[in-house]
């Protein structure tokens, strides 16, 4: 995925009620930014952070700017708009880098599905077999490992209960946690954040729903899921 337009640089200094940042660009202008996010971006929000902001020129819009990127003070780049993580995991269907998934006549996005009112992210088909794909976007570092979640979040655990209710059924159901994170190359479940996400998850695992993890390359201009990460959903 390539940025359509050049981003532009500057410097957090903070943010707050979940969905605004404050960013002072390299001009020395202060701008307010969209933060496309609903988790906690534990240790990803630090005041002083060097960020990547995109610009609409829509007029419709209340903000103009989109928080896009970060770079943590390691080095590593995270992407913050939580959204891209479903257009990552296409591209890496599509591309073959997902070699779990491949074989499919047909995807879907978005499509109503099971008991609760659900939307699944991506729906593969072929002859004969429906696979439910749920996208997870990772960005949280600790101990050298990639976590998810990174805050309590019932939403997860209402869609780990769909994925078990399809795999019971007889379709084959998928967890793909997108790492958006340059961190590190190894995976597992955040059970100090929530537990009871972390117990649904391997409740899916011992139903037969599929647990798979892929990390990207991501710079200013392009990002890519580009290798499977070492998965344990047994590690504290």
């Amino acid at each position: 995925m390539t940025f359509p337009a050049p981003l532009i640089s500057g410097n957090l200094i903070k943010r707050y009620k979940r969905f605004l940042a404050d960013v002072r660009l390299e001009s020395g202008e202060v701008v307010t930014a969209h933060c496309p996010n609903s988790g906690s971006l534990l240790h990803n929000k630090e005041p002083g952070l060097k960020v990547w902001l995109s610009r609409s020129n829509n007029p419709k819009r209340k903000l103009a700017y989109t928080w896009e990127l970060a770079q943590t003070q390691a080095g590593h780049f995270v992407m913050i708009h939580a959204a891209g993580a479903n257009a990552l995991a296409l591209e890496a269907i599509q591309n073959g880098t997902a070699k779990a998934l491949q074989g499919y006549t047909n995807i879907r996005a978005e499509v109503k599905y099971g008991h609760q009112n659900s939307r699944i992210d991506l729906l593969l088909e072929k002859p004969g077999e429906q696979c439910y794909v749920e996208v997870k976007s990772v960005t949280l570092l600790e101990n050298g490992t990639l976590m998810f979640p990174d805050a309590v979040t019932t939403r997860g655990q209402k869609h780990l209960q769909e994925l078990i209710a399809m795999k019971n059924e007889g379709h084959r159901a998928v967890i793909f946690f997108a790492a958006l994170h340059t961190g590190s190359r190894r995976f597992a479940p955040a059970a100090h954040i929530d537990p009871a996400y972390v117990q649904l998850l391997k409740e899916a695992a011992r139903s037969g729903v599929e647990i798979v993890a892929y990390g990207a390359e991501i710079s200013p201009e392009t990002i890519e899921l580009k290798y499977p990460l070492e998965v344990s959903i047994d590690r504290p």
